[in-house]
């Protein structure tokens, strides 16, 4: 049982961005490094970022699976913002249709699927081979079921040997990823989002900020 939060709280679900933290295997390293110190005798404190597009909480863009799919930037922002359902799914590791139809996806819906990825998949550096992801089957069925939006708790929503298949089943239908959640203290039930990942033209994906904050009672 996660620890209550205070009613009417925001809760920020994006992993912090440090250097070193865990990353996609064949994707650049995170560095957050200060190259000017205030501490040092320097007039100001500046620090240099380096990550990929696809680092810690983030949203997936069409054009990062589909050659002629748009950028990051030109995602609807009622992909990203409104009413979501987080929902609580088996911890696979791969989440089949019949895991998603017990939860009753919905056309036009916001989900975001808490997997045990939350638990323990932030707690080391190291890269999870085993984490909790969608099959192809079950991307298959968000996308017949018209879902506005799906969001995961760890680095991608599709497994390892289905990445390209599973992204493609749901972006050639206009369903926005977000990728990267941590909802280790939320529990399942509604909640209003706010996910923005930053305005980078033309990307392929973008680091995003994610908070949700509990909807009133009888909405």
């Amino acid at each position: 049982m996660s620890a209550p939060h205070a009613p009417g709280a925001w809760i920020d679900v994006s992993v912090p961005v440090r250097s070193g933290m865990v990353r996609w295997p064949d994707n650049p390293p995170i560095e957050l490094v200060r190259t000017m110190d205030v501490a040092k005798g320097d007039p100001a404190t500046v620090s240099r970022l380096s990550l990929g597009v696809h680092s810690g909480t983030h949203v997936d863009a069409p054009v990062h699976f589909l050659a002629d799919g748009t950028g990051v930037d030109a995602i609807p922002l009622d992909h990203l913002l409104g009413e979501a359902r987080v929902v609580e799914v088996g911890d696979g590791p791969s989440i089949g249709a019949s895991q998603l139809l017990a939860v009753d996806p919905r056309p036009g819906e916001r989900l975001l699927l808490k997997t045990g990825n939350s638990a323990r998949g932030w707690k080391t550096d190291r890269f999870l081979t085993d984490f909790v992801h969608l099959s192809l089957e079950a991307a298959t069925l968000l996308a017949e079921r018209q879902v506005r939006t799906v969001g995961i708790d760890y680095l991608s929503i599709a497994g390892m040997d289905e990445g390209v298949p599973t992204h493609v089943a749901l972006l050639e239908k206009g369903i926005c990823i977000i990728e990267g959640l941590d909802l280790s203290t939320v529990e399942p039930g509604s909640y209003e989002l706010i996910c923005l990942p930053l305005r980078l033209a033309g990307a392929d994906g973008a680091p995003a900020r994610v908070l949700l904050r509990a909807c009133s009672p009888g909405r």
